[in-house]
């Protein structure tokens, strides 16, 4: 087998991947919000799950697979734009947020939003600012698409959303590959100074990655080697996602 290519395990059937179980599972909870309604058996849309580390290219993977799908059939969910409101706080305090614990996301609102999305029904994205630490007044409207695709790097904490995933996906990269892109990107367009940025990561970043999103590896249904770079797998997801909605077509 080459090195980076996906390959057929026994976890979870004949499915694409290989078995995580690394460090301690969070257990999931009930949250305060009422649940939305079940989302019908009758035909829905596709949702594809991208979880993965800090930097590990789950962007990239959906700009592939949105390479392969005309975007009048693709919607995009980030979970970064799910973080907490947190206009009553300080930007001080906001500072001190650990941005990378379960906590930190608004996940009952996500939730409701994916259920949304798989009605066929448009919701109204928040807008996150990384210079401030919370939203902004604005939201974007996202239309309900063919396929939906959800990335973040707890995407696959959340039972309920795993639960309405039709593929799950983890992009598996090498650490010291993730924190560069981290510092690349953090400093380009988040303002901050790469002092900032590797004292966050060896403090908060990756210590959370190996307690919270490195386990949910597990649930996965194909993990990508190398992200958006490794076409095979691409390849692979895009012929699978295609037999799912019912069109061969080569761009659809």
């Amino acid at each position: 087998m080459k090195k980076g290519q996906p390959h057929i395990s026994e976890h979870r059937g004949t499915r694409i991947g290989e078995p995580g179980g690394y460090g301690r599972l969070r257990p999931d909870v009930t949250r305060g919000r009422a649940a939305p309604p079940p989302v019908p058996k009758r035909k829905r849309p596709v949702l594809i799950g991208i979880a993965g580390g800090t930097g590990s290219g789950k962007s990239t993977v959906a700009r592939a697979i949105a390479r392969h799908i005309h975007r009048r059939n693709l919607a995009v969910v980030e979970q970064d734009a799910y973080y907490r409101d947190q206009s009553h706080l300080s930007l001080e305090e906001r500072k001190r947020v650990n941005y990378d614990h379960p906590d930190a996301f608004d996940h009952d609102l996500l939730y409701e939003h994916v259920c949304r999305l798989l009605r066929w029904q448009a919701i109204d994205k928040p807008v996150y600012s990384f210079e401030k630490h919370t939203r902004r007044p604005e939201t974007v409207r996202v239309e309900a698409r063919d396929v939906i695709v959800l990335e973040g790097i707890l995407v696959l904490d959340d039972k309920r959303l795993r639960d309405l995933m039709d593929i799950k996906i983890y992009v598996d990269t090498d650490p010291d590959v993730r924190v560069i892109r981290r510092i690349l990107r953090d400093i380009r367009y988040r303002g901050r100074s790469i002092e900032a940025v590797i004292h966050q990561y060896l403090t908060v970043v990756r210590p959370m990655h190996l307690e919270f999103v490195e386990p949910t590896k597990r649930y996965a249904d194909l993990i990508i080697p190398e992200g958006g770079r490794n076409q095979v797998a691409i390849d692979i997801l895009v012929a699978k996602i295609r037999s799912m909605i019912g069109r061969p077509d080569d761009h659809f």
